[in-house]
């Protein structure tokens, strides 16, 4: 009796447990440039990065193609650039399985302007500190365009979508400090903490005045010994301004999200299983 009492169990397992538990790839997605898409060498090019970086059998993993329609309209709002779209090259993996921290990997042989820690940055003012994301592109980029993309793919997999002003925030975050880089002799990895400090400083102490953003991030060039120019120095506290006015929309974005990835914990898995045992 106690034979078939498991047998039963076992079968019973294979019924009730839902498909997130079965397979982790559910929790995955790409999202590629539509440039990359539509030439088969360039898009073996970056599936044979995600395998090698991710590790994650491409073939259960679901994707999105990011049209230069996408990135223009994030683009002409913050820099007025128009993408065609054969320039829409940047891909990106999104993997909720590892989601205990946020954290970025770059193709840096072929991303040239943002860093992962810029993505990092980027991603938390959105209100996103969870996943693994990969980054690469099949010929050398900026990376910019990445970062629709990536928040694309965060909306297919929590099925959240993030609110347009915080895309635009975000988005804008991205484009202020790659135009920093790439107009000045700045080292990206510093003015990416500089962002940081700045921004928790504004958030810790709801800073919303303008001119005193400009201060603290004149402070912190000091500190950074980073020199960048006045209109650098205005371009981006603006950018940070914006985050900082957005906030009521990131936090309520933020609980909805931390819901849904709170809710793929493998704990839960465990404790079905050890509760229908027992």
């Amino acid at each position: 009796m106690r034979k078939i009492s498991i047998i039963l169990a076992i079968i019973i397992i294979g019924i009730l447990i839902p498909v997130g538990f079965a397979t982790s790839q559910s929790q995955a997605v790409i999202t590629y440039g539509e440039t990359t898409y539509n030439n088969a060498d360039y898009k073996n090019t970056v599936d044979n990065f995600f395998k090698t970086q991710a590790g994650v059998d491409l073939n259960s993993v679901d994707s999105k193609i990011i049209t230069a329609s996408d990135v223009n309209k994030i683009s002409s709002t913050i820099t007025g650039k128009t993408y065609s779209s054969s320039q829409i090259f940047s891909s990106a993996l999104v993997d909720l399985n590892d989601n205990d921290d946020l954290e970025v990997s770059v193709d840096k042989s072929k991303i040239n302007t943002i860093t992962g820690d810029m993505y990092i940055s980027a991603l938390k003012s959105a209100g996103i500190t969870a996943g693994h994301v990969y980054v690469t592109s099949p010929v050398s980029a900026t990376g910019e365009s990445a970062l629709a993309g990536i928040m694309n793919s965060y909306e297919v997999v929590t099925d959240v979508e993030i609110p347009e002003t915080v895309k635009e925030a975000a988005n804008n975050e991205i484009y202020t400090q790659a135009e920093i880089v790439k107009n000045s002799d700045v080292d990206a990895d510093k003015l990416s903490d500089l962002v940081d400090d700045v921004k928790e400083d504004v958030q810790e102490n709801n800073v919303t005045d303008h001119q005193t953003i400009v201060n603290i991030i004149n402070n912190y060039t000091i500190t950074y010994n980073i020199n960048i120019t006045n209109s650098d120095i205005e371009n981006l506290a603006s950018s940070i301004e914006q985050i900082q006015n957005v906030q009521g929309d990131i936090n309520q974005y933020q609980i909805q999200v931390s819901d849904v990835i709170n809710s793929t914990d493998s704990n839960s898995a465990n404790d079905f299983l050890s509760g229908l045992f027992n």
